[in-house]
């Protein structure tokens, strides 16, 4: 099971706050973790790449992973609202015909989803109660990067985690928050075939890029 339905995504990651999200971003740009992963991928080069962005939201790394030089990206998400401001947001910035969208729950859609070279995940991992199950199908569709933004796994985080589950119980919504182990979400990355290369620590989240075996960086 897991938490990962599009209806608990749309109730939650509505267009009032896909809205908001976009006018946040266009004062300020991505949140200081996406440009950490941004930075971190450009890093390892992404021209003449393809992207698949997992819970792309309003598009902050596709956006800007397409003005680097990827030529084509796809956004898949769960909220119908945050698709549609990616969209919007792609259209005013001219690059909208280099990006494809599906809407759905990533894990069920995986098989009819082809490999990129880079895969990301920004606040992801946090969403999904079956970890395992969104990692390794995820992973197996990176061909050279992987790329993650995700909680911390200190007690601290947990209990904070623990507080807004709490709430959300209280105000009725049946979107929940997850704080997996690091040592399971990076041991399930590495099974894919994949070595860290870079990783980077904030108050709450982290941000990781992986590499795949064989590939320099």
């Amino acid at each position: 099971m897991n938490c990962c339905r599009p209806q608990n995504y749309n109730d939650l990651f509505d267009e009032k706050t896909a809205r908001r999200e976009l006018r946040k971003y266009r004062r300020r740009g991505p949140s200081r973790t996406t440009r950490a992963l941004i930075t971190a991928l450009e890093k390892h080069g992404v021209e003449g790449a393809t992207l698949l962005d997992i819970g792309g939201g309003v598009g902050a790394i596709q956006h800007a992973l397409l003005a680097d030089g990827v030529t084509k990206a796809l956004h898949v998400d769960a909220s119908a609202a945050y698709i549609e401001a990616s969209r919007k947001e792609a259209r005013r910035l001219g690059h909208e015909e280099h990006v494809n969208y599906l809407y759905g729950d990533f894990v069920a859609l995986a098989p009819e989803i082809e490999a990129a070279d880079v895969v990301s995940l920004d606040r992801v991992i946090c969403c999904y109660e079956d970890m395992r199950s969104l990692v390794g199908a995820s992973v197996q569709r990176a061909k050279r990067l992987y790329g993650v933004v995700y909680p911390r796994s200190t007690a601290l985080v947990r209990f904070m985690v623990n507080m807004l589950n709490m709430f959300l119980l209280v105000t009725r919504k049946t979107f929940r928050v997850y704080v997996h182990p690091t040592s399971e979400v990076e041991a399930e990355i590495i099974r894919g075939g994949f070595r860290r290369c870079f990783h980077r620590e904030f108050f709450f989240w982290q941000v990781a890029v992986f590499t795949r075996n064989g590939q320099s960086g």
